[in-house]
């Protein structure tokens, strides 16, 4: 009896042993990260038009009532996440049946970029590229847009180019390390105006950057794509030929939308940019009560469909 408990309890602390040995080796060997999402863009020429439209997200409705003003489904819909916010994988799923791509533009509102730069929002931005990578297809993904321009907290002015640079780059890199290769990276200028400065300070280099985006409108009837878009088109090309997107823009109502949507559109084509991506909000309770949108407006309705079917080419497919 007491050899057969001897025996027992050997064998009892040897499978202790192996459990033990095994949970150090798997500690040591961590299970295998999910495999990288591919999915990219085609950079062809008038192809995209996009859509900002409040309440979308969680809702489509804006933006199917776009498209039926417009004449043209979008294939790029646009929205703005604040800092911590994690990705709207529902909306993206739901848009993405109908041929559109989320494009997400993530604003440092309440963030540090130095921080940022350190390190101390990679929980936040690990989780991020996770469910991006996760959702498999193809977005589009800008972070701090217009930071050229004075008037936001990560802008010109307020945070040195160099960091938000190294800001840039940390973000790209950690998404790539975590698999997400299905981000097109948009680095978003304001268009160059009074109050803003040099562009080229904050380009990151070419390696962290898929397209470039300019952000520009028309306020008033002399306005024209050459004084909103094209010199910063021109410095943009002095160092970099990634392709650029309008991409955020609108004409309007007292910029004379009848004839200026018509220039829009027709200096994004001779400019050879990729498209342009519609501003559709009323502001008409901001002090300089703009409204940009097209729906119900006859002088943008008509004008706008006219150009959707004669200057931009066939969607490319989502990614």
């Amino acid at each position: 009896m007491r050899s057969r408990l001897v025996m027992i309890l050997a064998v009892a602390l040897a499978a202790v042993a192996v459990g033990v040995a095994g949970t150090r080796l798997a500690r040591s060997f961590p299970s295998a990260p999910p495999p990288a999402a591919h999915a990219s863009l085609a950079a062809q020429q008038a192809a995209y038009l996009g859509v900002y439209e409040p309440g979308a997200p969680p809702d489509y409705t804006p933006i199917a009532n776009f498209a039926q003003a417009a004449g043209r489904q979008p294939n790029l819909v646009e929205y703005y996440s604040g800092w911590v916010e994690p990705f709207d994988t529902a909306f993206a799923q739901m848009i993405y049946p109908h041929g559109m791509t989320p494009f997400v533009q993530i604003d440092p509102t309440d963030a540090s970029i130095a921080q940022i730069v350190d390190g101390t929002y990679d929980d936040y931005l690990t989780a991020y590229a996770d469910s991006v990578r996760d959702f498999r297809h193809a977005v589009v993904i800008g972070f701090g847009h217009e930071m050229n321009a004075p008037w936001y907290s990560w802008g010109y002015g307020r945070v040195p180019p160099a960091t938000f640079v190294a800001a840039w780059r940390h973000i790209v890199t950690l998404f790539r390390a975590q698999g997400a290769e299905n981000v097109t990276w948009l680095w978003t200028l304001q268009s160059d105006e009074s109050g803003t400065g040099p562009i080229a300070s904050w380009w990151p280099g070419g390696q962290y950057v898929t397209w470039v985006g300019i952000d520009g409108y028309y306020y008033d009837a002399s306005d024209t794509f050459n004084s909103v878009f094209g010199k910063t088109i021109n410095q943009v090309r002095t160092f970099t030929s990634k392709p650029v997107l309008l991409s955020e823009t609108a004409v309007g109502s007292q910029a004379d939308p009848f004839v200026n949507i018509a220039n829009l559109f027709q200096g994004m084509v001779r400019y050879k940019t990729l498209g342009l991506v519609w501003f559709d909000e009323d502001q008409q309770a901001d002090p300089e009560h703009r409204d940009w949108r097209i729906e119900g407006n006859l002088f943008a309705e008509g004008p706008f469909r006219l150009s959707t079917h004669e200057d931009l080419t066939s969607s490319p497919p989502a990614g």
